[in-house]
């Protein structure tokens, strides 16, 4: 007879979870898809390869001993990238959801993950599109004959006339704050800080807009609206072109590099590791933050546009394919600028390990730097800003189309009736974004971009990712999202993803966590601190992403009704569905009245209350 009673209620969950699945379904009818499979993985690849694979990941083997950086790094991405991005296509692709109606599938209590992703996907995208900017401006200062970095005569530059020799060549030696006497950057520098962005002294003093930039900015929305704007059967077709050109410019810098002198020195000083780095935990954590950050996990975009696969897609190949060629292009791009660090090395006569090195530097200042003295270097200006603008592009869709997803999935009819077609929706999107980037090409723009960068990628991703591995890993369960995987493509998950869900990545994140936390610094631009006061709003900035998850979990608990003492048993299956919790039928009943997806597996028996 109990036996009996248990079928019963299994039936009836099944039911319930399948009526409320349908109804969410009737939300958005006819979900796009993919025209094409090699479209999403295009889009995959273009959204985990940016900027950061082409500067950050360089600038973190320089200083962290060269190739002994590539140790920690492949083996981060063995245990934690490509694990974790298994678990988001599957979850996108089964759910058929965005972030945040696919987080409260799986766990109701922290839906609001869901929901901070598409809040910093969102702040993301409004300075994101600063860079995409900024690679536009050299662009179009490309096509001058001769390039505006190879000469001093401009009223922008603050250099001596006094010519210096290094290697027998004749250098000029400039007189900026950002130099030494063994360092110097040609005319970059100059044209980056007078010149484009006009920088004020600090913060506090705003300056006006850079009319300039505006009209670039409102340039880069108009692409990226035109890119997007028809969903994934735009996106899908643009790219083609936006993901693979990238690679012919880094081969084809790469070839030309390995032709001047000093180059075989720079690329020895990438892939002969200094051993004695391993020791420091500071390397390992910063290889995993990297795999972390250049993947994209937490962000949300790769697991909205898995959305729009087909269910029986072939998840793990997408998997091997965005992870493994993410790292390839990031090693791509590290023989291609330590090439060019050792023929920067050769010119000025001093050791690769002394160079003056910054991080975002490489791209604005190195890269430049390097082809300026090359042949053709016109050409050249113009392949790699060029790059830049597609290495953007790509990034810029995934963080838009977060939003644009996760609206259409929660008011659907309601944006339809008010908009009438999802286009003006789009537009509308952009529009509100570029308004909101605007303080950005001021001349306290600067500033700006680097305090709302540091709170967001560095502080509020951190948080986000620890909660989103502990509402699927752990909450929604490996074993669940095994079986979501042979649904999907006859295939369960195997022990070794298994465990680096269960046990591996929930350490790795808790241990990176913590040492953000703990090596936490206030931000700064060069060698400019913060006043408190900006420190404050960078705080508030971290907050607007990450104050959604316990918002999610307050709500989720304030529509259940019963006791204190019904709704603290419910909080338990909510934060742990995975358990077999034995109890009384009420409440499966509040469970199901609230709209809570019960998943079959789930038996709900016996008396509780």
């Amino acid at each position: 007879m109990k036996k009996n009673k248990q079928k019963k209620h299994h039936c009836v969950s099944r039911r319930a979870t399948v009526m409320t699945q349908g109804a969410a379904m009737k939300e958005q009818p006819n979900r796009p898809t993919w025209s094409r499979q090699i479209e999403f993985t295009l889009a995959g690849i273009g959204c985990a390869v940016g900027l950061g694979n082409v500067w950050r990941f360089p600038y973190l083997c320089f200083r962290s001993g060269g190739g002994a950086f590539l140790v920690p790094y492949l083996f981060m991405l063995l245990v934690l990238g490509i694990p974790l991005l298994y678990m988001e296509l599957t979850v996108g692709q089964y759910t058929r959801r965005g972030p945040v109606h696919a987080l409260a599938i799986v766990c109701p209590l922290l839906k609001g993950v869901g929901m901070a992703s598409v809040a910093i996907s969102f702040i993301m995208c409004t300075y994101y599109n600063i860079v995409i900017t900024w690679a536009l401006y050299y662009l179009f200062s490309s096509f001058q004959a001769p390039l505006p970095w190879q000469n001093c005569n401009n009223t922008w530059n603050t250099c001596s006339r006094t010519p210096f020799f290094v290697n027998g060549h004749v250098i000029r030696r400039f007189v900026l704050r950002v130099l030494t006497v063994t360092t110097f950057s040609l005319y970059v520098c100059p044209l980056l800080r007078y010149k484009m962005l006009e920088q004020t002294s600090g913060v506090n003093e705003t300056g006006v807009i850079r009319w300039e930039l505006f009209l670039i900015l409102l340039l880069a929305w108009i692409l990226i609206y035109f890119c997007i704007f028809k969903g994934v059967k735009s996106t899908g077709k643009v790219v083609y072109f936006t993901a693979l050109f990238p690679y012919v410019t880094l081969i084809a810098l790469l070839i030309n590099n390995a032709q001047l002198p000093g180059a075989v020195d720079g690329i020895t000083f990438f892939i002969v590791p200094e051993w004695d780095k391993l020791l420091s935990v500071e390397v390992w954590v910063n290889a995993a933050a990297q795999i972390f950050n250049s993947i994209g996990i937490g962000f949300g975009s790769l697991l909205a546009m898995s959305s729009y696969n087909s269910f029986n897609n072939n998840v793990l190949k997408d998997t091997l394919t965005i992870a493994i060629i993410n790292s390839l292009t990031s090693i791509l791009a590290g023989f291609v600028i330590f090439s060019a660090f050792g023929y920067m090395s050769y010119l000025q006569g001093i050791p690769i390990s002394d160079l003056a090195v910054d991080g975002p530097g490489l791209v604005y200042v190195v890269y430049p730097q390097a082809f300026a003295s090359m042949p053709v270097s016109q050409l050249w200006a113009v392949l790699f800003f060029f790059m830049l603008l597609c290495l953007g592009l790509d990034s810029e869709f995934a963080m838009v189309e977060v939003l644009v997803t996760s609206l259409m999935d929660e008011f659907y009819q309601t944006l339809i009736k008010f908009f009438r077609r999802k286009e003006l929706f789009v537009l509308a999107i952009c529009g509100f974004a570029f308004l909101l980037g605007i303080p950005c090409v001021m001349q306290v723009g600067i500033y700006v971009f680097q305090l709302m960068d540091h709170y967001t990628a560095i502080v509020s991703i951190m948080f986000l990712a620890f909660f989103e591995v502990i509402a699927i890993c752990w909450s929604y369960g490996g074993k669940r999202l095994s079986d979501n995987l042979q649904e999907m493509t006859g295939k369960r998950a195997n022990i070794f993803f298994r465990a680096c869900w269960l046990v591996v990545a929930p350490v790795l994140i808790t241990v990176i966590l913590i040492f953000s936390i703990i090596q936490f610094k206030p931000a700064r631009y060069e060698d400019y601190v913060f006043p408190p006061w900006a420190q404050g709003v960078g705080w508030v900035i971290a907050l607007a992403s990450i104050i959604w998850i316990p918002l999610g979990a307050i709500h989720t608990l304030w529509v259940l009704p019963g006791s204190f003492r019904q709704v603290t048993y419910i909080y338990l299956f909510l934060l742990f569905p995975s358990l077999v919790i034995v109890g009384s039928t009420h409440v499966y009943v509040l469970l199901c009245h609230t709209g809570v997806n019960i998943k079959p597996c789930v038996n709900i028996t016996g008396p509780f209350l």
